[in-house]
């Protein structure tokens, strides 16, 4: 039998889940990696793996896109065989994307203890898909690891018990610790000659703001406001690429340096030297908080407030006067550097492995968070 199953599927997991699996490995638990094919392009899966050293996955189910209700089945059906054949003590998913409440949702439905990493997460955005699956994960998980404090309080509302929870801080940033050095060394930003210079790094993905054209008409138009003010890079996700063709957007993207999306190391050695980012990616707020980069989140909400309490991170919503002017008063010294959450100190995956162990052998009920 395995310990551990491990479940990644789409670009934001590999990070999440890479420190897990080699402090399991350290430790010498089990495990078996499974990969859902969420996302199955080399620029947002393969390279990955490449980058942050994971093994190869155990199994590949490859269930591929599609609309939110055809994924989530395909990744249900693929990946229930795949559980029952290799029959692992607990499943361990992370995030919040389909194929995280799949597997959460075919594993307590087999009577499997699931462990939630990255727990707790609210934007209170109903509209987010993401935010569907994070709540409903959380539910039906056995044990909920946190990144902060204000998760647990998040999980204690909505009546979850303190003895499934545990405060241990962002894998993500563990992975972060890990490659830093590494990734800046790839010297990226000269490559895209921007280097020596201060820059800007710009990202969208998300549906909301890719899939309107007045949305994304106004971020486009944003970003080519900043783009007066320093140079901006902008690593084009497919779905991004897509709309702005689709939309006949690309004109006004015109000032703006685009790329084709880079692997890990890459993207990070660009924002580590980066003089500010500008995105609508979660994880990609944690990050910059961690590097001491300051961050604008083009969206309403966020579903990580700590980035927002300790100074690192602006939600600035997608009006293009007010983002021009939040980047000018970055520029201008006149926003706070933000600090270090607590926790966020490259061994949250080795508390997660440790705790698992001690509820795995049995010995003592998980900790209470803070005891």
């Amino acid at each position: 039998m395995t310990d551990l199953l491990v479940v990644v599927g789409a670009r934001p997991n590999f990070m999440k889940a890479a420190p897990i699996v080699l402090a399991a490995a350290r430790s010498g638990m089990s495990f078996s990696l499974v990969h859902t094919g969420q996302h199955y392009d080399a620029a947002l899966s393969r390279v990955f793996f490449d980058d942050l050293g994971l093994p190869e996955p155990h199994v590949q189910l490859g269930v591929g896109s599609g609309s939110h209700a055809k994924q989530t089945a395909r990744v249900m059906v693929a990946f229930e065989s795949a559980l029952l054949r290799i029959d692992p003590t607990v499943v361990v998913v992370v995030g919040d994307v389909n194929s995280t409440l799949a597997c959460a949702l075919v594993a307590a439905k087999e009577h499997y203890p699931v462990a939630h990493v990255e727990a707790g997460l609210r934007s209170f955005d109903e509209r987010m898909p993401e935010e569907v699956n994070r709540r409903l994960c959380d539910h039906l998980s056995r044990w909920l690891y946190t990144t902060s404090v204000d998760a647990n309080e998040n999980l204690r509302r909505e009546g979850i018990p303190d003895e499934r929870m545990a405060f241990v801080g962002n894998t993500m940033i563990d992975t972060l610790m890990r490659c830093v050095d590494v990734a800046r060394d790839r010297r990226v930003p000269e490559r895209l000659l921007v280097g020596g210079r201060p820059y800007a790094v710009a990202t969208l993905h998300r549906p909301e703001n890719v899939d309107d054209p007045v949305v994304l008409s106004r971020l486009t138009a944003a970003l080519a406001g900043v783009s007066r003010l320093l140079p901006v890079v902008l690593p084009l996700h497919p779905r991004t690429q897509k709309r702005l063709e689709r939309d006949g957007l690309r004109e006004l993207a015109k000032g703006i340096t685009t790329t084709t999306p880079l692997g890990y190391l890459d993207f990070l050695g660009l924002v580590a030297d980066a003089a500010l980012v500008l995105t609508d990616s979660g994880g990609l707020q944690e990050e910059t908080t961690a590097l001491e980069v300051p961050c604008l989140t083009l969206r309403e909400s966020t579903e990580r407030p700590i980035t927002v309490t300790v100074g690192s991170n602006t939600v600035v919503g997608t009006d293009p006067v007010r983002i021009v002017s939040a980047t000018a008063a970055i520029l201008e010294g006149r926003t706070p550097r933000g600090t270090l959450p607590p926790l966020w100190d490259g061994h949250a995956a080795e508390r997660i492995v440790e705790h698992l162990h001690v509820a795995l052998e049995g010995k003592v009920e998980l900790a209470r968070t803070g005891s």
